[in-house]
């Protein structure tokens, strides 16, 4: 009995540990959205409403301060080159420094709404910047990506999920 009641706490601490190793092998860039299958959200930001929102369409949200943001900048730039309608909207960002930023970087987005409050970026759920949604030709989130475009990503999710 003694043994039984030394292995306990050694066994659920093993159990633990297995459960949270496991959850080290996820990818973060896809964590689950609930508005996956879902209309796009009703927001407005200066610039910017639901209505604007034609798809199939990416809604990047981004601000001037973040950095993984103007990394990911040329990945988007391509991509409107390439044909694909990107909205932008500028996460709790001043106006002027989102407008800077896209000078400075060039402007990928057919439309930019300013969202100094982060009350368009609460509706859409947004952890952190940089976040990109896909929507499909209905305005129907089918997808979302959090953090940092990358080529792979872009190849592997957002590409066929604009089913391109």
């Amino acid at each position: 009995m003694r043994r039984l009641l030394f292995l306990l706490p050694v066994a659920i601490f093993a159990a633990l540990a297995a459960w949270l190793y496991a959850g080290l092998g996820g990818d973060p860039a896809r964590i689950p959205s609930p508005l996956v299958g879902r209309p796009a959200p009703a927001f407005a930001a200066e610039g910017l409403a639901t209505a604007d929102l034609e798809g199939p369409a990416l809604v990047n949200i981004f601000a001037s301060w973040c950095v993984p943001c103007r990394a990911e900048h040329p990945l988007l730039t391509r991509l409107a080159a390439d044909g694909v309608a990107i909205y932008g909207i500028a996460y709790k960002d001043r106006p002027e420094a989102a407008h800077a930023f896209l000078a400075e970087l060039g402007n990928p987005y057919r439309k930019v709404g300013l969202d100094e409050d982060g009350r368009a970026g609460l509706e859409w759920g947004v952890t952190g910047v940089p976040e990109t949604f896909v929507l499909d030709g209905e305005s129907t989130v089918v997808f979302k990506h959090t953090g940092p475009l990358t080529p792979d990503a872009v190849r592997r999710d957002l590409l066929p999920a604009l089913g391109r």
